[in-house]
């Protein structure tokens, strides 16, 4: 059942590395808030068709428990998507890619902070492991680079975004037992729900949304790929492991980014690249192996 667990947190690295990329790509054309307003609308209304079944049965148990579903809806997607989005229009993907790779750190620090989920001594040496692959790809093999990158609004946000995903990694313990379909179908109702009025303040400020076909495109990938398919994984992968073993996950996010990069913008791979990425499978070994 682990290994299931693994290829699903993984098959969600790979997705958001993604969302990463697109979320970039767009920056200046498609307005943030409307992005991500549109990823969460999208996605409920996709989902909600193959879940209603579920929801109707299992709605008596959603409505005594909306505060926490409506927590968990607000940090998912509401907040940490929102706020990465609106960072990819002031920064630079390397940045983003290695703010990023802090979640693993701050969802074991949540889990502790909240829960006194304490860590083995091989987990935390996994993530630093791991953590070392990630610098090593997006400082290209020079230390320098990372010495050189300087903080800006961007990276603000997107740290923030990182210390609300964190929040709510750790809050999952606490999802209701409800059906799986049911679950992602409020969380994403919630998250799509609460960027609306920023949706509207977005668009009524100047910043409208053009129906072109990177636009169509763009939208289309972030509501089922990173959205639909990653959340279902990444969620049952948390159920079945553990929050603070599943974040040592989010360091393949900026791993796979770099393969994308080269991949899909035709940069060409390096050395750093291939070591990089054997550290941070490395780290996500140690930390994830058995007592």
């Amino acid at each position: 059942m682990t290994g299931y667990a693994y290829a699903l947190l993984s098959l969600t690295s790979l997705l958001w590395a993604g969302n990463q990329i697109i979320g970039r790509a767009v920056a200046g054309h498609v307005p943030p808030i409307a992005l991500g307003m549109l990823r969460w609308t999208l996605a409920a209304l996709i989902i909600l068709p193959f879940a209603w079944v579920h929801l109707r049965r299992d709605w008596p148990v959603v409505r005594r428990n909306a505060g926490v579903l409506l927590l968990l809806g607000v940090t998912a997607g509401g907040s940490v998507n929102t706020l990465q989005y609106i960072g990819l229009n002031h920064t630079t993907a390397l940045n983003a890619l290695l703010i990023n790779s802090s979640a693993p750190v701050l969802i074991a620090l949540t889990s502790f902070a909240l829960f006194g989920e304490r860590l083995r001594a091989m987990q935390w040496l996994g993530i630093l492991v791991s953590l070392l692959g990630v610098l090593s790809i997006l400082a290209e093999g020079r230390p320098s680079e990372i010495l050189a990158l300087s903080a800006n609004p961007g990276d603000v946000l997107c740290l923030v975004a990182m210390v609300v995903w964190g929040l709510y990694t750790a809050l999952l313990r606490h999802r209701p037992a409800i059906h799986w379909l049911s679950f992602t179908a409020v969380t994403f109702a919630i998250s799509g729900v609460v960027t609306w009025p920023f949706f509207i303040a977005e668009h009524l400020s100047g910043r409208t949304l053009a129906a072109t076909m990177p636009t169509l495109l763009a939208v289309s990938y972030v509501a089922v790929f990173p959205s639909l398919i990653a959340y279902l994984c990444y969620n049952r992968g948390v159920e079945i492991v553990g929050a603070a073993r599943a974040g040592v996950f989010m360091h393949l996010v900026p791993a796979f980014g770099a393969v994308l990069a080269f991949v899909l913008l035709g940069e060409a791979p390096h050395l750093y690249h291939a070591a990089g990425f054997a550290l941070t499978l490395g780290g996500i070994w140690l930390a994830t192996r058995s007592r």
